[in-house]
């Protein structure tokens, strides 16, 4: 890659001393690409030889993913091996037969489509090695449990509830979250930065510690750096605003401690509630959140280098340590992340442990899913300007370095991926054919690695993603990223930190044009692209040199169509879905007793002593379909009589009988199924012992944030399909979404 950068540098150097000195030169490079070393020929075979290798390899691949459904060490290091070669196979084939630089315009051109494969190349080639050392610490974590759960290691634990103006219903079960953890010793601490009264009472309802400040000078890392100077606990423990965690977080976390090395403790980010490109294209449940490749295949393999990085909440560290190093770092937005990097630098141990221990709010609309990606880019992108660039700070392997590199790079994508979706423009409106490839060389060097990699994607990140999927998470925010990543090279402080919204609802559809217009220009320029290239394909099979042509327009039409539809799910997804309820629903089994509720009589009521006693009232046993804060649905085992009717508006007491929680409620729709009726309840004001006891069933039982697996490529291909061709997302939504957990 550095002897690609230094001659694209000569090459700009070139084009200003003069056009004639740029056209002899690339007169002379095209000289070279077309006569390749011998050793680079395809082998004069048949076709059917030619794909034997392809096969061969996908068999192997393919059965490699069979015995070892999940990556083990020597399954990773075969497939490994097997990229690393075919990747670097390709690579030299790509830069030394496939360029062309006929005329100046068309060697700039396809050195630049050859500099941005290079880079994406780069960053996968640096995964590969680092997908070496990937490390699992849930038994090791089942082991030190014992020591903690017996008692024997307990340290203090302060708990940290950063808050700036997140609604006070989010925060209340955060708080109940925190406070049913199962560790005796601990505090809970709510840190208010924008000195509400109402956050006040409510930590004195709730029982907890109230710290604020009088002013918010550095943000969130600011905000923790004053609670951590009026705490004397050993442990600090973390949590965002809207993040719950389970009730065997600390107990799965704090053992790590008793290695006086550790200083931090992270564990993934899971969700309760769908992301909005999900729930923009109507598959909640189906589409893995954007953040599941970073925590099981990203931090896994940086915990095994040592260069995980702290990611804001969820997390637990050593006070003393923190101290050492200054506290949270305040001269970047993405505080998180360099304080893990000081951490790390001052020889404390950041480990990760991959379990699912807390949940909170994804973004809940497009607009805010962008605010948080940009913030990201931007202060992961500030390491350049300060002194915790992990790069450049002493005390750091080069191994940890290479880690934090391939974390850095990643934001550098977008300005490629553009490159990419206007590359095939070039060949209808320029007429530029950028890469020269016979059909066997494609055979023989592209179509192996190519096909290789796909069937290995997502097994290699344990099926978080795949990489059809992949490509349109990263086209949606393409553009405004591309534009974050050069300002934030160019004035990198210039925006302060903006908290992602939370608790939001809307009432109708919301096309965001802000984000949407780039890519609605480049909609109609790819789709008169692949207008004219289908026509320039046509054409050039009626001339002498219709071979030439055919195979590099044939690439040109293909790539605009593949464009055309990556953009048009984009778009839909730009596209905000009504969001009433903001509350979330879990799809959780547990048996409800039902019966009408008995008012007492009002005052000054005489019993008529004339009238028959009333009957007494029927009481209907069911099971839950849905559950939230705000009510449930539950499907009865009984069939209604005519004596004892259920019908709308009915008040109605409930019990939810193996956590005997008491709720009172109203029904709000009766429906019948099989002859059975089905509910829905919604809840009055529950007594706080209750709406406690509701928080803890719905987010604290450990082991509910479960992890499934993403569509394959084939799979992918037929959702995309159906989003495109069949817009059923548009009717019939539920107004609650559709729940993410199995009780």
């Amino acid at each position: 890659m550095a002897a690609t950068v230094g001659f694209s540098a000569a090459v700009v150097m070139a084009w200003f001393a003069g056009e004639a000195r740029i056209t002899r030169l690339f007169a002379q490079l095209q000289v070279l690409q077309s006569q390749p070393p011998v050793w680079l020929e395809v082998p004069m075979v048949a076709a059917q030889y030619l794909v034997a290798p392809t096969v061969l390899l996908l068999l192997v691949a393919y059965a490699i993913t069979r015995v070892s459904p999940r990556p083990q060490p020597w399954s990773r290091c075969v497939v490994v091996g097997i990229l690393l070669a075919l990747v670097t196979r390709y690579l030299v084939w790509r830069c030394l037969s496939t360029l062309n630089l006929a005329s100046p315009l068309e060697g700039t051109l396809s050195l630049g489509l050859l500099g941005m494969e290079l880079f994406g190349l780069t960053t996968s080639i640096i995964q590969l090695v680092l997908l070496l050392w990937v490390r699992d610490r849930r038994a090791q974590a089942d082991q030190l449990e014992q020591t903690v759960a017996s008692g024997q290691y307990q340290p203090w634990v302060d708990v940290f509830i950063p808050t700036y103006d997140e609604p006070a219903f989010i925060l209340r079960r955060t708080i109940i979250g925190c406070q049913a953890m199962s560790y005796p010793r601990k505090t809970i601490y709510l840190l208010d930065d924008t000195r509400r009264p109402e956050i006040k009472a409510l930590a004195v309802d709730l029982g907890c510690e109230y710290i604020t400040r009088p002013d918010n000078a550095h943000a969130k890392a600011g905000n923790l750096n004053h609670a951590i100077g009026q705490v004397q606990g050993e442990l600090i423990a973390s949590f965002d605003a809207d993040f719950v965690p389970t009730r065997n977080f600390l107990c799965r976390t704090v053992g790590f401690f008793q290695s006086p090395r550790v200083g931090l403790v992270q564990t993934p980010q899971s969700f309760y509630n769908a992301d909005p490109i999900a729930r923009n294209l109507g598959l909640e449940g189906v589409l893995t959140p954007e953040e599941e490749v970073f925590y099981r295949q990203i931090q896994p393999m940086r915990d095994g280098v040592g260069s995980v990085v702290c990611s804001g909440t969820s997390f637990v560290a050593r006070r003393s340590a923190l101290e050492h190093t200054g506290g949270f770092v305040t001269e970047s937005l993405s505080e998180d992340y360099f304080t893990s990097v000081r951490l790390a630098a001052q020889g404390n141990d950041v480990i990760y442990l991959d379990e699912k221990l807390s949940a909170g709010l994804a973004a809940e609309d497009i607009a805010a899913h962008a605010t948080q990606r940009l913030r990201w880019a931007r202060g992961t992108l500030q390491a350049f300007f300060i002194d915790s660039n992990p790069l450049t700070i002493p005390g750091l392997t080069p191994l940890q370095r290479l880690g934090h590199l391939e974390g850095l790079l990643h934001w550098f994508s977008s300005i490629p991926r553009i490159g990419f979706l206007l590359m095939p423009l070039a060949y209808s409106f320029l007429g530029v054919i950028p890469i020269q490839a016979t059909t066997p060389e494609i055979l023989y060097y592209f179509v192996p690695y190519y096909l290789v990699q796909l069937t290995v994607f997502g097994w290699l990140n344990e099926r978080s993603r795949s990489a059809l999927l992949s490509d349109i998470y990263s086209l949606v925010l393409v553009f405004p990223l591309a534009a974050t990543v050069i300002k934030a090279m160019v004035r990198p402080f210039s925006r302060g930190f903006q908290v992602t919204p939370k608790g939001t609802s809307s009432q109708r559809f919301r096309f965001n044009w802000k984000l949407g217009w780039p890519l609605v220009i480049l909609f109609g320029l790819t789709a008169v692209s692949l207008w004219r290239n289908l026509g320039l394909c046509l054409m050039a099979g009626w001339g002498t040199d219709a071979y030439l042509q055919v195979r590099g327009l044939t690439l040109g039409w293909v790539w605009s169509a593949y464009n055309l539809a990556m953009i048009a799910v984009a778009l839909l997804i730009l596209l905000d879905v009504p969001r009433p309820d903001s509350h979330v629903w879990f799809d959780l089994r547990r048996v409800i007793k039902l019966s009408p509720r008995i008012f007492p009589p009002e005052p000054g009521d005489r019993p008529d002593n004339l009238s028959p006693p009333s009957p007494r009232p029927k009481t209907w046993w069911g099971i839950t379909t849905l559950m939230s804060e705000a009510g449930v649905e539950v499907s009865l085992t009984q069939r209604a009589s005519p004596e004892h009717p259920l019908s709308v508006g009915m008040a109605v007491d409930l019990e939810i009988a193996e956590e005997a929680i008491a709720l009172e409620g109203i029904i709000t729709a009766v429906s019948d199924r099989d002859g059975f009726p089905h509910l829905r309840v919604q809840f009055g004001p529950p007594s706080p012992a209750s709406y406690r006891a509701l928080v803890i069933t719905l987010f604290c039982r450990p082991g509910q944030w479960k992890s499934w697996n993403s569509p394959g490529e084939l799979q992918s291909i037929w959702l995309l399909l159906r989003v495109l061709l069949w817009p059923w997302r548009f009717s019939g939504r539920s107004p609650r979404g559709v729940p993410l957990v199995k009780g």
